[in-house]
């Protein structure tokens, strides 16, 4: 791959295994299940039994759900042993989703993710929560831009030192794609003050991993929004040090009682 090309996902053999093996739970190719370590496969979906078996289970539910399967990856890479997709699902209703895949010896070992219902709808600024720039660039930059990230979540997140806010962007000119909040400064602030109105708080309390490929960069963390355990994955886009754009899965953490193992949301990521 070359620094010009416009592709949606950077490249390796990991990341083409995690592509196939999504598209397949639309066109149930055998072979790319094959990509699965059977003996050895960890989930942390809290709504799908451990195991290949769990998987498979979760598949096959899907033969007498009303909608047809849809998978389309929009955005995928690679970070050592992990592979990161952002996909846009119809997977017992339409949804959009970030999986996080870890490998050893070339097959696929365990299993994270984050899933919300989406309704196709747009956000104020017209960005959805899967368009926007899909080109991979500044490869040599990856480690200064997860540092950036992970900075920003602890500064600002989590609320360490929200003073540095404006240090992160360039401006107001940051592309935004949550599915309530406007572009730029302006718009987050806005959104923050809705919040505030309402008596609701967002809340980020643990950052459990920062991966990324050139610009892009995945920050996983853990907190609370309007007082329910959620988890946060923010998917930022950098550009000459600063945060360009800015994609985002939010969910609610099952309750333990629903849980269909104990291998936990965020364990084996830290």
């Amino acid at each position: 791959m070359t620094m010009e090309k416009k592709t949606f996902m950077a490249e390796n053999e990991n990341v083409q295994k995690v592509v196939a093996l999504l598209k397949a739970i639309e066109t149930g190719d055998t072979v790319a299940v094959g990509y699965v370590d059977a003996d050895n496969y960890k989930q942390h979906n809290l709504t799908v039994g451990d195991g290949l078996a769990g998987f498979g289970v979760a598949l096959a539910g899907l033969a007498d759900y009303p909608e047809k399967a849809r998978v389309n990856t929009v955005r995928a890479f690679g970070d050592g042993d992990f592979v990161v997709a952002q996909t846009d699902y119809n997977f017992y209703g339409p949804k959009a989703g970030f999986d996080i895949f870890r490998f050893e010896d070339g097959k696929i070992v365990e299993h994270w993710d984050n899933l919300m219902p989406y309704d196709g709808s747009k956000n104020p600024s017209g960005h959805t929560p899967f368009d926007g720039t899909t080109e991979f660039a500044d490869f040599d930059k990856t480690e200064e831009n997860k540092a950036l990230v992970k900075n920003f979540v602890i500064d600002v997140l989590k609320g360490e030192h929200p003073e540095r806010l404006t240090s992160y962007f360039n401006g107001n000119s940051y592309i935004q794609h949550n599915i309530s909040i406007a572009d730029g400064l302006d718009g987050l602030g806005s959104a923050l003050e809705t919040l505030a109105k309402q008596n609701i708080k967002m809340e980020y309390f643990r950052l459990h991993k920062v991966l990324g490929c050139g610009n892009f960069v995945l920050a996983v963390s853990e907190g609370a929004f309007a007082g329910k355990p959620t988890s946060y994955y923010d998917l930022f886009r950098v550009e000459d040090g600063k945060i360009a754009e800015h994609w985002d899965v939010m969910e609610t953490i099952a309750p333990e009682s629903e849980w269909k193992h104990q291998n936990g949301k965020f364990n084996g990521l830290n």
